[in-house]
């Protein structure tokens, strides 16, 4: 009976601990996602506020008139293009570091906000420009905010969806690569299309990763969502200013 009861004493205990560590995990799975979402909100305002200045104080020497009468973007655009890339590179090197990791995210978000700039002013000379962009935007919270919930409840497994996505990925890059010399607007269409069908992808990619704990930081998780809402977001943008423009 003596042992039985060490035995029955020894399974509790290690009931309990199980139990404990299992409470230990989902708490610092809720803190996990509580700062990826503070940062990913952190984020769109870094954005919005490198939009806005670029928009209202930058645009004129971003944007030059050339010798067609067509706008095009000025070469030091480039090189903001290319600071962004090397600010995300930094970023996910010193994904890990306190405090610069902070400071790379919110200097990438507000020069992507920055680098948006020409395109926003672009859809801002259309008559009905503002409420293009304004729709975009709204279409583009509804439906994050619609994709994340659904990823959150669903029991569906969207992890082996990764491959397929980064591969779409590279071929839609490739097609904008070639779109920017053949300029057809049907062709812009296209891309526009599948890119807001596999940006949407990506919110369901990324949720799931993010509430099981496949990525490591906070500011990777924060980091990955921006990019996914901003690609859809631009994609939205294209669709809507294709068809209006047709109008």
């Amino acid at each position: 009976m003596a042992l039985y009861d060490r035995e029955y004493i020894k399974n509790k205990i290690s009931e309990n601990i199980s139990e404990k560590s299992s409470n230990n995990e989902k708490s610092n799975l809720a803190v996990f996602i509580k700062q990826t979402y503070q940062l990913f909100a952190a984020s769109l305002l870094s954005a919005s506020a490198g939009a806005y200045i670029g928009t209202i104080y930058l645009v004129n020497s971003l944007v030059k008139i050339g010798a067609n009468g067509q706008p095009t973007v000025a070469g030091w655009f480039w090189g903001l293009v290319i600071l962004e890339f090397v600010l995300l590179f930094g970023l996910m090197t010193a994904k890990k570091k306190e405090g610069l990791n902070l400071i790379l995210l919110f200097a990438f978000t507000f020069v992507s906000g920055l680098t948006l700039a020409p395109m926003l002013s672009s859809y801002l000379m259309l008559p009905n420009g503002a409420s293009i962009i304004t729709e975009a935007f709204v279409l583009t919270t509804v439906a994050f905010g619609g994709l994340s919930i659904f990823a959150m409840n669903t029991k569906r497994d969207f992890s082996a969806i990764g491959k397929m996505l980064f591969i779409t990925l590279i071929i839609i890059i490739v097609a904008s690569l070639i779109n920017i010399f053949t300029k057809s607007p049907l062709f812009q269409l296209v891309i526009a299309s599948v890119g807001a069908i596999l940006f949407s992808a990506f919110i369901l990619y990324d949720t799931q990763n993010i509430i099981k704990g496949k990525i490591e930081t906070p500011i990777e998780a924060a980091v990955s969502l921006y990019l996914d809402f901003l690609n859809l977001f631009i994609s939205l943008l294209q669709i809507l200013g294709i068809f209006s423009s047709r109008d």
